[in-house]
């Protein structure tokens, strides 16, 4: 019984770690696109400084086409960390049904073992009842 109980603390530790991965990449994501955000506002916020919107002009401002430069990182991070969550999902969804495979089948031999317990504390009474009738005729 040690043993699995072992199994599903593991199994557990396991989901677990795979719920943080998850929540950890959903955080990133997140942090990404608002700092891609932020980066446009800039953008836009020099461009009507400059007075020029066309980032092929000479005169475009650098930062500008720096920050761009940086907003299109930062949303293609994102959106590979978009595939590497899908993933991270996946791999908690089995963990998960890991886990509660393991929970049920401790579950059930925890009856089994309550139920043999009962059969156990069943017969000593009846043996009992058994021996005292018997004695009762003997006498």
């Amino acid at each position: 019984m040690k043993s699995r109980e072992s199994l599903i603390r593991l199994k557990r530790f396991q989901a677990e770690e795979k719920r943080r991965r998850v929540q950890q990449i959903e955080l990133m994501i997140a942090e990404f696109e608002r700092m891609a955000r932020d980066l446009e506002d800039q953008i836009k916020i020099e461009q009507e400084r400059s007075g020029i919107r066309d980032q092929s002009h000479f005169a475009y401002p650098t930062f500008a086409k720096a920050a761009s430069q940086r907003r299109d990182n930062l949303l293609a991070s994102a959106q590979e960390l978009q595939t590497q969550l899908e993933t991270a999902q996946d791999e908690l969804l089995a963990a998960t049904d890991e886990l509660r495979k393991h929970e049920l089948l401790a579950e059930r031999d925890q009856e089994r073992e309550r139920g043999t317990g009962d059969a156990d504390a069943k017969e000593p009474a009846r043996r009992g009842r058994q021996t005292l009738a018997g004695e009762r005729r003997s006498v």
